[in-house]
């Protein structure tokens, strides 16, 4: 796949992941990680890798109109998505590894669940560190390890049995950083060596299973590589499978902790 292709999805795919996944995972961290930066009135903020830009949301009404917010993301289908959202906010299309920035431009650099997908992540925090400005904060997410979210770690399973490998691991990925030691590694190679991090505690929440799966397939890079049928297949087989998380009104929760690493420049 070509590098300006390479993780991309579509409109309907960030459409989907907005309405879907930001509130099942992902709006539940932008307190949690504004906190971790320190983001406050009047400062200069950068989210890398914003997607549809949830965080940036949070960041842009804790700065208020004295400060900005700018979001970076390589997929035009999430700009898109942000920019209909929260057009107040400064979106562009650019790669971690390359910021478009002048050294120390902001005030606090933010990257929720963003950093295991980059072609270079030790080149990309030390871009986040060169855009920083001194005394500035950096705060990083990831998902903790693929075992410590018991319910990705079944739909992997079941993903594996069904499709093979391939397919299944499109959903490793996202935990590949989840061992807290290699992760303050990569950071100290980045000329980080102070970073801390830390686990938090986390959830996903989803309607019902078949919510679940339709935002799993449906709104990621997945939704490329599963047709109709093996998507009407999945669904039964879930149905069945992954039932053990969902309560007796058919919503879905299960553990999905995460590791926030901080940083000052």
């Amino acid at each position: 796949m070509a590098d300006d292709l390479k993780g991309q999805v579509t409109r309907s795919a960030a459409e989907i992941y907005e309405e879907f996944f930001v509130p099942a995972l992902f709006q539940q961290w932008t307190p949690i990680m504004a906190d971790a930066a320190g983001i406050k009135s009047g400062q200069r903020v950068l989210d890398v890798a914003c997607g549809t830009g949830v965080l940036a949301r949070e960041a842009a009404g804790r700065v208020g109109e004295g400060g900005s917010v700018t979001g970076l993301d390589r997929n035009e289908g999430m700009l898109a998505t942000a920019r209909r959202i929260a057009p107040a906010v400064e979106w562009k299309a650019g790669r971690a590894e390359q910021l478009p920035f002048p050294d120390a431009s902001f005030d606090a650099v933010v990257s929720q669940f963003g950093l295991m997908f980059f072609d270079d992540r030790v080149q990309a925090l030390r871009e986040m560190r060169r855009v920083l400005k001194p005394g500035g904060r950096l705060a990083v997410a990831v998902w903790d390890r693929l075992e410590n979210s018991p319910g990705y770690a079944a739909m992997a399973i079941l993903l594996e049995r069904l499709f093979g490998p391939r397919i299944s691991n499109e959903l490793h990925a996202p935990f590949a950083l989840g061992d807290p030691e290699a992760l303050r590694a990569l950071f100290a190679e980045a000329g980080l060596d102070k970073a801390k991090v830390a686990t938090h505690a986390g959830a996903a929440r989803f309607p019902s299973i078949e919510a679940w799966v339709r935002t799993d397939v449906k709104g990621w890079t997945l939704a490329d590589l599963i047709d109709d049928d093996q998507y009407a297949l999945l669904l039964r087989e879930a149905s069945v499978a992954l039932r053990r998380y969902a309560n007796v009104d058919g919503v879905v929760i299960f553990d999905a902790p995460a590791l926030i690493v901080t940083a000052a420049a």
